[in-house]
């Protein structure tokens, strides 16, 4: 099996003995690796009977502050799991496990589809940054065209890693280079260079197997891959950085993927010369001032509620760290009255800083969405950006079919939520993947029903509104409101 079938199984499995429980419900959950079950739509596995009934009843939409404003359903050659987003001018490009869309958002009520590739490869991470865009493939494929097919990632042959775009015209992207990765690329996230010629593409992935010719344990490092900006088409790889030279979490007794063999996604924030890491066992904290060469500062485990760290989210001023918690990776239902508020949640860290510039990760509180869903939704912490208003902390996030919730962590030991909306059970195969805010509004990329637009009350984003960005790349921060 390739390893993206290998983490659907492992779903699976999970949600078996979860049901048999042979897991209490109370102690931290297990981690099948992050997004898994979104190889293809997703289809819930239900874990137990909840007691209490959803807040909102099957088949129904409910939202608070927040209004739905358009929903681009997916068509054409893109009919596979809708993935990430990133933002361009007045350009949203959207990532599909088929390959990306581009939108037009001249009319941000309304989306345009302008453009449509087809070129097959989970999950199609997605980036872009100048005149360059960048896809993430982490599913063995024949080769590194985009008319490959499906191969074990058990012979040599296959293929894996990222694909680099020239989209000088955002309407005519142009596949110039690949660059194979170990273990693939399951996520990516950029840097640009200090001398702004070049631009650093950070490589996560992970899940070894003494099977895989490519991806042998232990796979302690990441992937970094260098692209020029006036030749993308000479991308190559300049290092292999080990991260856990001890390891890593070595896992325990709770009987899935709790160790950590990778990372599954870090966020760079070039102006501080940091990087945050979610690396499965790990939460870390990087000095990225050498962009080829990133030094662990800190690290953190959560070895009692979280099971997956999945993804993090800087704070303006890069104070704090907001971590996620993919519990089930993306296929349970622990937004259930059985999980309560600290599994499948947010961690939110603040970062100390100490003497000779050292900083620490201190925890502070969790955030978990406070709607009762049904036992069927699959539903845990996902991806989000901040809402650039300045003097606060604002963000908005993906749920899965959770929905999407506004919450503010400005005092990190007491995050509350200001903003939700939520489609019940039936409407949506697999719920939101990525809800973004871009220039005034909230764009969403549903699993099974394509790319939304929300429109949050003036009372939470009114100073946001007046924000005007270039571009927005929620895995490579850059600065607002200075």
């Amino acid at each position: 099996m390739t390893r993206s079938h290998i983490r659907g199984a492992a779903a699976a499995a999970l949600a078996a003995t979860l049901t048999a429980g042979t897991l209490a419900v109370a102690a931290p959950s297990l981690a099948s690796p992050g997004d898994g079950a979104a190889e293809q739509s997703i289809t819930s596995t239900t874990t137990s009977t909840s007691s209490v009934d959803p807040d909102v009843p099957p088949g129904e939409t409910e939202s608070s502050k927040i209004t739905h404003l358009s929903n681009q359903p997916k068509n054409g050659a893109l009919l596979s799991t809708g993935s990430d987003l990133a933002f361009q001018g007045k350009y949203a490009f959207a990532g599909n496990y088929d390959g990306f869309t581009v939108y037009d958002l001249s009319d941000p009520e309304n989306p345009e589809q302008v453009v449509q590739v087809h070129c097959p490869g989970g999950q199609n991470d997605i980036s872009v940054y100048k005149d360059i865009l960048v896809l993430s493939t982490d599913s063995s494929r024949s080769d590194d065209s985009c008319e490959s097919t499906s191969m074990p990632a058990t012979e040599k042959a296959a293929w894996e890693g990222i694909k680099v775009w020239d989209i000088s015209n955002p309407l005519e992207p142009e596949y110039v280079q690949s660059v194979e990765t170990a273990c693939g690329s399951h996520t990516h996230s950029l840097v640009p260079s200090k001398n702004k010629r070049d631009l650093y593409v950070y490589v996560s992935s992970y899940f070894p197997s003494e099977t895989y010719p490519d991806c042998r344990p232990p796979h302690d490092t990441i992937s970094i891959v260098k692209v020029p900006l006036r030749s993308p088409e000479s991308a190559r790889m300049v290092s292999t950085p080990n991260l856990f030279p001890d390891g890593g979490y070595e896992g325990d007794d709770r009987g899935s993927y709790t160790e950590t063999t990778g990372c599954h996604d870090i966020t760079t924030y070039a102006k501080y010369d940091l990087a945050a890491g979610a690396c499965m066992g790990d939460g870390l904290l990087m000095d990225i001032s050498n962009r080829e060469r990133p030094r662990v500062i800190d690290r953190v485990r959560d070895t009692e509620n979280f099971a997956f760290w999945h993804s993090a989210t800087f704070n303006n001023d890069a104070t704090k760290v907001v971590f996620t918690d993919e519990l089930g990776g993306g296929g349970l239902a622990t937004c259930t009255d059985e999980y309560g508020p600290t599994l499948g949640a947010n961690g939110i860290y603040d970062i100390k800083r100490k003497w000779f510039g050292k900083k620490d990760l201190v925890f502070k509180s969790y955030y978990k969405i406070p709607r009762i869903n049904s036992e069927n939704e699959n539903c845990v912490a996902h991806n989000g950006s901040l809402i650039p208003v300045a003097g606060k902390d604002l963000m908005v996030q993906s749920w899965y079919q959770g929905g999407v919730s506004v919450f503010d962590f400005t005092d990190s030991r007491n995050p509350r939520e200001l903003a939700w909306f939520d489609r019940g059970e039936g409407i949506s195969s697999g719920g939101t993947w990525s809800t973004y805010y871009y220039n005034g509004y909230a764009y969403s990329n549903d699993l099974g029903i394509g790319f939304d637009t929300f429109d949050i009350d003036d009372s939470i984003d009114r100073k946001a509104e007046k924000v005007r960005l270039g571009s927005l790349n929620p895995q490579m921060q850059e600065p607002f409101g200075r």
